[in-house]
């Protein structure tokens, strides 16, 4: 159909080597990193890459190609799987859109993290009690003594009490 092809005649590829290009420069760009810092994280990921490479693969005439050990180092650097790194950038997000999605998906996972870091916390404070249930007394006040505030304590403590965060 001639409504397929765009007017050069060729079919966009979905996945494609200039996309994974294209992602490079804007996740780095997001990230605030430089071409060295980029170099830098891709070769303590595993994969040894210089900055005069990243900036090939972003800019090069011809591109510098990006092989599969590469394309799998940024995907690690960048948190992304290989599936998005290929994938065209989304239009309609500027640079500082961007960035801010970066930042609360950042923040989402660190509160995720802490929260499973205080149910593990809880629930072995809970089983400690359970296996000596003389130290219940003094691990409340110790919440307590550590937060200062007495509400935060109480709520702490009816965690350990009902035995989970969650």
């Amino acid at each position: 159909m001639a409504g397929d092809r765009p007017e050069g005649g060729e079919v966009p590829l979905l996945y494609s080597e200039g996309n994974v290009a294209a992602r490079v420069a804007l996740e780095r760009e997001v990230r605030g990193w430089s071409t060295t810092e980029l170099a830098e994280r891709v070769t303590r990921a595993g994969v040894k890459m210089n900055q005069t490479a990243v900036w090939r693969i972003e800019n090069g005439t011809p591109r510098r190609r990006i092989n599969l050990d590469e394309a799998l180092a940024f995907t690690r650097v960048f948190e992304l799987p290989l599936e998005e790194l290929m994938s065209p950038p989304l239009e309609g997000l500027d640079i500082d859109s961007r960035r801010l999605v970066q930042e609360a998906v950042e923040a989402f996972y660190e509160a995720r993290d802490a929260r499973d870091r205080l149910h593990h916390a809880v629930v072995a404070i809970s089983d400690h009690i359970k296996a000596h249930p003389d130290s219940s007394r003094a691990i409340h006040e110790q919440c307590l003594r550590l937060m200062g505030d007495e509400r935060d304590a109480r709520t702490l403590s009816s965690d350990i009490e009902g035995g989970g965060h969650y």
